[in-house]
C-alpha cells in the first residue's frame, strides 16, 4: 500500500490534490460543489476512490472570515471548512494546518494566483493541462499544499 499526502485549498473555488511520497501528482480535482454533509460525502469519496493507496495525512490551508465578506457568504464557507475538516478527521486523516503565507514562502510563491499556476506548473509539467486556466488556481494551490506536506517530512 502507497501512501499519499492530501492537499485541500478550502472554499467553492478550491481544490482537493494528492500527492505521493515521491513528489508525484497523482490526481487533483475542483472542490465538490456541495454543502454540509454532502460536502463530506464527496471527499470521503475522492479518498476512497484511490485505494489502495492509503492517505497518510491531510494539509489544509488555515482560513479564516475576510473584511467586508458578507454574513451569509462567510457563514457557507464556515460550514464548508467543517466539513472538510469533519470529513478528514472522520476517516481518520491526521491534519495540519498552515497559513497562505507560510506554505507560499517555502513554496516560493507570491499572493498572486499566478504564480501558484506556474509553480505547479513547473513541479508537474506533465499535468499542465490541469492548471492551465486562470480559474485552475485552487487546483494549483492545492497540489502545491499537498507537496509543502510531503516536503515537511509528513
Amino acid at each position: 500500500m502507497s501512501a499519499l499526502i492530501l492537499g485541500a485549498d478550502p472554499g467553492k473555488k478550491g481544490a482537493l490534490a494528492l500527492v505521493d511520497l515521491g513528489g508525484h501528482l497523482i490526481d487533483v480535482i475542483d472542490m465538490p460543489d456541495a454543502t454540509g454533509s454532502a460536502l463530506g460525502a464527496h471527499i470521503r469519496d475522492f479518498i476512497e476512490d484511490h485505494g489502495p493507496h492509503h492517505v497518510q495525512a491531510a494539509w489544509v490551508e488555515k482560513v479564516h472570515a475576510m473584511p467586508k465578506q458578507g454574513v451569509t457568504s462567510t457563514f457557507t464557507f464556515g460550514a464548508g471548512y467543517g466539513a472538510l475538516l469533519g470529513a478528514l478527521g472522520a476517516l481518520r486523516i491526521p491534519v495540519e494546518l498552515r497559513t497562505p503565507n507560510v506554505w507560499k514562502k517555502a513554496m516560493r510563491c507570491t499572493a498572486d494566483k499566478g504564480s501558484s499556476r506556474q509553480a505547479a506548473t513547473q513541479l508537474w509539467p506533465e499535468h499542465a493541462r490541469r492548471f492551465a486556466r486562470v480559474k485552475d488556481d485552487g487546483r494549483a494551490e492545492a497540489a502545491l499544499i499537498a507537496e509543502y506536506g510531503r516536503r515537511q517530512g509528513t
